[in-house]
């Protein structure tokens, strides 16, 4: 089966014109068979990427199933930092990502020349970049950390030693409050997505829905003010819940809430639906989605499949280098719910 003969593309070069159908699925895994690929998609990817996908998950832990496949392509349904991360971890096999105009505003809030530079002025610190970094950042890190790690790498490091944190400035401050280190210094970056979704908007449907866990990213914008309602008593602090994406998955399950508020891109709505199917799960905030996840459409994902594209390249001398920071981290522990 055929899904169409074209793929088309919008006045802004989205990838456009072919419905999720049967045909389309058809195709989608036929061609993927065929060029020995496993299909990967993030937590926050359209709901029918998700669902023809072979693993979704967050971007760390798809990159390690990358990295584990016997495939020989690796086709990520993502970010480009994500397929930057598969391609560090694998990089031996060839790795496509459906649209490379699908980048990150949290990992361009810092480059590799800022990050040298910021270095300068505090010699002897220890760098600490969220995987959610490009290649080129990752190679000048010392060590990488997840959401849901963060706060046991940061504990790992000698405590007369400065530290550098980047490039999130909310998940950095959720360190620094679990940690209580005076000497970490951190990046202002942010992801647009999580930084919108504020702290007045949670009380709001906090307020209205009483009864309701609170899943929150540490990425947001409203996690210092869930510890404030928290420790207010506005909202049981047994509640309120601190979660990675993965974590998120694992509390669903856990849960004996019968609904749940969640504050990080709707996407995650999809996996915490299927996941625990007789909750109600809502979003903080319905607008929060990403225009760059949205950007790995049905036609982009079958463009790239049917003309092997577009293909994701990593320096090897960076990759190396990259991969030092990310293998440091896996050994301090278990990596958990990545980003």
């Amino acid at each position: 089966m055929v899904a169409t003969a074209y793929v088309e593309r919008t006045s802004d070069g989205a990838y456009d014109g072919i419905a999720p159908d049967a045909a389309w699925r058809d195709e989608v895994l036929e061609l993927a068979r065929e060029r020995d690929a496993v299909i990967l998609a993030h937590n926050y990817q359209l709901p029918e990427i998700q669902d023809i996908a072979h693993h979704t998950g967050d971007s760390l832990a798809l990159s390690r199933i990358a990295a584990a496949s016997d495939a020989s392509t690796i086709v990520f349904c993502g970010v480009h930092f994500m397929a930057e991360t598969a391609k560090i971890l694998a990089p031996h096999k060839t790795v496509l990502i459906p649209d490379e105009r699908a980048g990150c505003s949290l990992a361009d809030s810092i480059t590799g020349d800022q990050l040298r530079a910021w270095k300068a002025e505090h010699p002897g610190a220890v760098v600490v970049s969220y995987v959610n970094t490009t290649a080129e950042v990752k190679a000048e890190t010392d060590i990488c950390c997840t959401s849901s790690n963060a706060v046991d790498v940061v504990a790992s490091i000698p405590a007369d030693r400065e530290v550098l944190f980047l490039p999130d400035q909310f998940l950095g401050a959720h360190v620094k409050r679990e940690t209580g280190r005076e000497n970490l210094h951190i990046w202002a970056g942010e992801c647009h997505v999580h930084a919108g979704i504020n702290g007045p908007e949670l009380a709001e449907r906090a307020a209205a829905n009483p009864d309701a866990d609170l899943f929150i990213h540490p990425e947001c914008g409203c996690a210092t003010s869930a510890l404030y309602l928290a420790g207010e008593g506005t909202v049981p602090a047994d509640k309120v819940r601190i979660l990675s994406t993965g974590d998120m998955i694992t509390a669903a399950r856990q849960t004996s809430a019968k609904s749940v508020l969640v504050a990080t891109e709707i996407g995650m709505l999809h996996q915490l639906r299927r996941a625990a199917p007789e909750i109600d799960f809502r979003a903080v905030n319905d607008r929060a989605s990403c225009r760059y996840m949205k950007m790995i459409t049905p036609a982009a994902l079958l463009r790239g499949l049917r003309e092997n594209k577009d293909e994701v390249h990593v320096d090897p001398e960076t990759a190396a280098r990259a991969r030092g920071a990310v293998q440091r981290m896996i050994e301090i522990g278990k990596p958990g719910g990545g980003e």
